[in-house]
């Protein structure tokens, strides 16, 4: 009969010896930061777009959809983009409303760019205010005509 120890020293030499596929494994963790972009779309009331269909377009390839996810209920949608040097567009939609924004990379570096407000130069100015006034004008002889009077 064998000792305690020599079914020690034969069940060790044999895990020794197996193949290493055979043998148990060990998990590993690798961490590493990387730079996501974090979208939360919503309304201009606040309410987050909950389901809201979530489109990303690369800067090499601006026509075909680079991801496509969907957004969480608060509206929040995490990725880390490729690292494709460029202007980046997401775009947001849900229940015929959407927005799109852009972001650009380079050199490793991510930086979101909000769509901008309408700018007008001056003569877009004077052509509005010219229709403005035109419009109040008319409005106001329109109303000041004389009446027809009916005939019987």
């Amino acid at each position: 009969m064998q000792s305690f120890s020599g079914r020690l020293f034969v069940i060790t030499l044999g895990a020794l010896l197996l193949p290493s596929h055979a043998q148990a494994h060990a998990a590993l963790i690798t961490l590493g930061p990387v730079e996501a972009i974090e979208i939360h779309a919503g309304y201009d009331t606040g309410e987050a777009m909950r389901g809201a269909q979530i489109v990303v377009y690369a800067p090499d390839n601006p026509a075909q959809p680079w991801l496509t996810g969907t957004a969480d209920d608060s509206g929040r949608f995490v990725f880390v983009p490729d690292g494709t040097p460029g202007r980046w567009a997401v775009q947001a939609r849900e229940a015929g409303h959407g927005a799109m924004s852009y972001f650009i990379v380079e050199g490793g570096e991510t930086t979101a760019l909000l769509p901008a407000p309408a700018q007008y130069d001056p003569l877009q100015r004077l052509v509005m205010l010219a229709s403005i006034v035109w419009g109040a004008i008319g409005t106001a002889l329109y109303f000041r005509r004389p009446r027809q009077r009916e005939r019987a």
